[in-house]
């Protein structure tokens, strides 16, 4: 098995990891209650979904 011969430098490392750091969560508002969502899911502040309600959501 080949193995390296000689180290990586620093800086070669982390040019290679300059794109694995997180992403922000894309968000979508929603169209009933306008509250930040998560695309493609239930509103958890309305309880909504494609225009219909889905979940009971207990009101503060």
């Amino acid at each position: 098995m080949p193995n390296p011969k000689r180290r990586h430098s620093a800086q070669r490392t982390s040019t290679r990891r300059a794109h694995d750091h997180l992403k922000s969560a894309s968000l979508a508002e929603c169209p009933k209650c306008g509250e930040p969502k998560m695309p493609h899911r239930v509103c958890p502040y309305c309880g909504t979904y494609k225009g219909r309600e889905v979940i009971e959501v207990a009101q503060q």
